[in-house]
């Protein structure tokens, strides 16, 4: 099992060229189920979950390639696809459960594995399965599998949302473009990603309408165009990267970001001391020795995303005084204090609520991820540590950050991977 090492204590200097998002990727290349047409994606991050994506549509009979070397994926499925999704991809990858809504609008029927992913708290699905019902869907799961069936296709309803979820917002937005009739979703998540989601669908013909700050109407349609479109950037990898910069009083400089859809990332980090200036292609992150303690609730788009809450934990450890940190959206994500802990960090956890007490000097260790984002703040952990870190299930990291080592190498870090 390969493992990184971490030489901490560096300062970092240089240029992070900023990946497309995954977050984004996925959602996209499931959609693309809908269309006999020919399908060009590009700015595609190099990493796991993406590549299991691409698995899993070619499992399924899909005619698709990945061009590595240009970060390009073409899909032209001129024949019909398998409806079956099998645990074996989807284990890994909780994303593989957006094939389910574009199946069932597709074809009428979708058989999917129950998905894996992240250890953060239960997920449930019940929210993409209730909304399927709505608009018509026979459901049951068995074996650990969902099987849906809509033998006279899917058909538009009203549909609100019990609470905001981007992947059951994501897979209804997509299920009801290829359904009968307009459908009507309340309480949407409106995330960048999701934002690009829809700018691909119009592409391809797809008839979306905004009705307000969470709500979108749609009118089913069966005849979709070809079509290229070119992924946002990856604004949780931009975040990390700016905090790493923080976090080892550093300047560096970050490309291929728009902060716009950052702003209560850039707001947080502001407060805390992070000097960050806004050029016209990039950004300059300077950091400053006084980094100030704040107080973080994680929500919804356009507030603070839970996917950088435990990155900012570890730039909240080096801080002046006390900072809190409540995490609203997953139980179970402060999986990554107990070996933040082991590094002489001082956390308290009560509920879903953590306290940081800063000016702690972070020692090396050997450390165990545990989820794909715990992963990379304890890569950041090592950065700023004394002595030499060594990270386990790496794979975890693989998942979504492309070529990490390399970019932070790039930049004056001293972390190689070991097999």
């Amino acid at each position: 099992m390969q493992r990184l090492e971490i030489i901490g204590d560096r300062k970092l200097s240089g240029t992070i060229n900023i990946s497309g998002s995954k977050n984004a990727t996925l959602p996209i290349l499931a959609s693309t189920i809908l269309t006999s047409k020919k399908i060009i994606i590009t700015n595609t991050p190099i990493v796991r979950d993406v590549e299991t994506m691409v698995e899993l549509l070619k499992a399924m009979g899909s005619n698709i390639e990945f061009d590595k070397k240009v970060k390009k994926i073409t899909i032209h499925n001129k024949k019909k696809l398998k409806t079956f999704a099998s645990y074996h991809l989807l284990k890994t990858m909780r994303a593989g459960v957006l094939v389910l809504g574009p199946l069932l609008a597709k074809y009428g029927f979708a058989k999917v594995s129950l998905p894996g992913g992240c250890a953060i708290g239960s997920r449930p699905i019940n929210l993409h399965l209730d909304a399927l019902k709505k608009m018509g869907a026979s459901i049951k799961i068995k074996d650990g599998y969902v099987i849906a069936s809509a033998k006279k296709g899917l058909k538009g309803s009203l549909i609100k949302f019990p609470k905001i979820s981007v992947g059951a917002t994501e897979n209804i937005l997509i299920a009801a473009c290829a359904s009968k009739g307009i459908t009507r979703l309340k309480n949407c998540a409106i995330e960048p990603e999701i934002q690009d989601l829809i700018i691909f669908l119009k592409k391809i013909g797809c008839k979306i309408t905004w009705k307000g700050k969470r709500n979108i109407e749609i009118e089913g349609i069966n005849d979709f165009k070809q079509a290229n479109h070119k992924v946002i950037f990856d604004r949780i990898e931009a975040g990390t990267y700016i905090i790493a910069a923080a976090i080892t009083n550093s300047r560096l400089k970050i490309k291929n970001i728009n902060t716009k859809f950052m702003v209560s990332e850039i707001n947080t980090l502001k407060r805390a001391g992070v000097k960050i200036i806004n050029k016209k292609n990039y950004t300059i992150i300077s950091s400053t020795k006084r980094i100030k303690g704040v107080n973080i609730l994680t929500k919804p788009y356009p507030g603070f995303p839970t996917d950088l809450q435990a990155q900012i934990m570890v730039l909240m450890t080096k801080s002046q005084g006390v900072s809190t940190i409540k995490e609203n959206i997953f139980e179970n994500r402060f999986m990554h204090v107990s070996e933040l802990r082991r590094m002489g960090a001082h956390i308290e956890v009560k509920g879903n609520v953590a306290k940081i007490f800063g000016k702690k000097k972070l020692n090396g260790a050997e450390l165990m991820a545990t989820d794909l984002r715990a992963s990379v703040s304890l890569v950041l952990a090592g950065l700023t540590a004394s002595k030499k870190t060594v990270l386990n299930r790496v794979y975890h990291l693989d998942r979504g950050y492309e070529k990490i080592e390399k970019k932070l190498t790039n930049c004056g870090a001293q972390i190689k991977r070991l097999k």
